[in-house]
């Protein structure tokens, strides 16, 4: 008898902390440093409005996902941003684990942006060469479309001679970034093809987008973390060196750095907004619907983040880089939150 008291109450007491447990009443965030510095701003703003401030934690995109994807409940997050799309294994690993109403809301545009020190000299570049500089195989100089080498080029002049006479050194995001994919899709992707690369790739049998985005590993590409504030920081001390991120962290650090142009073009809110800027990109996040409810203030936390105020054509993102959505696409967005509409 005395036993099952016993295991009675141990049994009352694991309920007790599970159902503890599952009770939180602070949204927690996840995703991309890029949209961070966006969503912080929000979150500080929302957490004088009478709720919790969110706690909000930079993983990188391809991080955030796995996090948010691993399950409904508050042991999981509420919300995780991200510097693109959601991919299809990352929507079948939600599904796998029980997350499937998933909400999208683009919040408005970045553009990916090459940066160096103010003391160097200005550079631009097209998708090809940068392919050329990062690549970890290359077309054999002087037998286009014959053969792929390990990459040959030490300085940017190498590539061409018009390009900087200094060594290639390129900060780049890790591969859980989201700006990395974005990267990838819009500049390994499309030099590769540039180069010729792509071609001799399919034709190898060999998965071409993947291959085209393995960068070398000789030390002239050097994987910088999710801190886009220490790139910066790099940046500044070698006027040799070059790395990218999202349009706010240039805007926060023209004191330090400026932009390389990318095929003649310098990132602009206009170029950014229209995508005549050739890596421009939407950010969005991704919300659990099974969620809402639960943790107090989510639903109010969506409609914060996409207002007029904040994500406006004059709202209060605008002022640290975010480039605004259209009056009609911002219109689809809110309507979006206030239906609570999941991806199909």
């Amino acid at each position: 008898m005395r036993l099952i008291k016993v295991l009675i109450l141990t049994a009352f007491v694991s309920s007790f902390f599970s159902v503890s447990s599952f009770a939180r009443d602070t949204i927690k965030i996840v995703g991309s440093s890029t949209v961070y510095p966006y969503a912080t701003v929000v979150a500080e703003r929302f957490g004088k409005s009478g709720f919790n401030t969110p706690v909000i934690e930079s993983t990188g995109t391809g991080g955030g996902m796995k996090l948010f994807c691993a399950g409904v409940g508050t042991d999981h997050p509420d919300v995780t941003n991200a510097s693109r799309k959601i991919k299809s294994k990352e929507v079948a690993l939600c599904e796998s684990n029980g997350v499937t109403d998933i909400i999208e809301i683009v919040i408005g545009n970045d553009g990916l942006t090459l940066a160096h020190s103010l003391d160097a000299n200005d550079a631009d570049f097209t998708q090809e060469q940068l392919y050329l500089a990062i690549a970890a195989m290359v077309p054999s100089p002087g037998n286009f479309n014959v053969k792929l080498i390990e990459n040959p080029y030490e300085k940017w002049s190498d590539i061409d001679p018009s390009l900087p006479d200094h060594k290639i050194e390129i900060l780049v995001a890790p591969p859980t970034s989201g700006t990395r994919d974005a990267w990838n899709s819009l500049i390994m992707k499309k030099g590769c093809k540039a180069a010729g690369a792509y071609k001799l790739w399919e034709d190898a049998g060999e998965k071409a987008k993947k291959k085209c985005a393995v960068v070398r590993e000789d030390g002239r590409v050097i994987e910088a973390g999710e801190n886009d504030t220490l790139i910066v920081q790099k940046l500044a001390e070698d006027p040799e060196r070059f790395g990218y991120f999202g349009y706010s962290y240039l805007l926060a650090n023209e004191d330090k750095i400026k932009s390389a142009a990318i095929t003649g073009i310098l990132p602009t809110l206009a170029g950014i907004q229209d995508y005549s800027y050739p890596i421009a990109r939407p950010l969005q996040f991704y919300v659990k619907k099974a969620h809402i409810g639960v943790v107090p203030g989510i639903e109010e936390f969506l409609a914060a983040f996409t207002s007029e105020n904040a994500m406006g054509e004059d709202g209060y993102l605008t002022d640290i880089g975010l480039v605004a959505l259209s009056d009609g696409d911002a219109s689809d967005i809110r309507a979006r939150v206030a239906n609570l509409e999941v991806i199909e």
